[in-house]
């Protein structure tokens, strides 16, 4: 590896798509730098990776921390001088949802706490990110933020408001920041991996970690002449 290996950042990348992505983006020859609210879960993980022969590093993030955050930044500014890559993975789903007990997840039954949760990690957490890692990518790069199919307006339903709501936000992030970014190389889009087997999507989801994981690694290695502002899955666009 050479000083002009490409650099990214996975947030939440300890486990289920977060370290898929982590798998996909190093077997790309880029050095990735895997983080987690638990130091000890990265620290696995990034061994894990290692011994198959990826070139991960990892570091600890509290994504609803802002000391935490800055760190991060400080880290990849004194090692590296720059990033090129950031997905904002990092999620939570705070709503009580239970199928054999909907209404436990309506909007009516649901408290504020329980919206604010999932804001402060999926929507607040990315804007934490890009605000002090946008700047090191000097004008270029890819940032990635994992989005759903619950936060899309065009087919929203009821139940489980903090998520849905925090993924209609995170959306709106990405638009904010791609025209913010616009008259740089830097791209920024949605990304929804589909209904994927990992503890949050469970056993009966339709997609593999490796299917989910594919869309996320395209959106993070568009050239510099790729799309920004946009919703994809699978690569092809989607509906807000």
């Amino acid at each position: 590896m050479t000083d002009s290996t490409p650099l990214a950042v996975v947030t939440g990348g300890n486990r289920g798509l977060g370290l898929e992505t982590c798998r996909q983006l190093a077997g790309k020859g880029i050095r990735v730098i895997l983080t987690a609210r638990n130091a000890q879960q990265a620290e696995s993980a990034a061994q894990t990776l290692r011994a198959q022969g990826f070139d991960v590093l990892w570091q600890r993030l509290d994504v609803t921390d802002a000391e935490s955050v800055q760190s991060l930044a400080d880290f990849i500014r004194n090692a590296f001088g720059r990033l090129d890559i950031l997905v904002n993975n990092a999620g939570v789903f705070s709503d009580p949802f239970d199928p054999a007990d909907p209404p436990r997840s309506s909007i009516f039954n649901t408290d504020i706490d329980t919206i604010r949760a999932a804001m402060e990690t999926n929507s607040y957490g990315a804007v934490r990110l890009a605000q002090a890692l946008i700047p090191l990518m000097d004008g270029r790069g890819s940032v990635v933020n994992i989005s759903s199919g619950m936060g899309q307006l065009s087919d929203m339903n009821g139940c489980c408001p903090g998520y849905r709501l925090s993924k209609t936000a995170l959306n709106a992030v990405t638009r904010i920041l791609a025209d913010e970014l616009n008259d740089t190389r830097i791209k920024v889009n949605s990304v929804c991996p589909g209904w994927v087997k990992t503890d949050m999507g469970g056993p009966n989801a339709e997609r593999s970690l490796e299917q989910g994981a594919s869309g996320i690694v395209w959106a993070a290695c568009l050239p510099d002449d790729g799309p920004s502002g946009g919703f994809f899955r699978d690569g092809a666009p989607i509906p807000w």
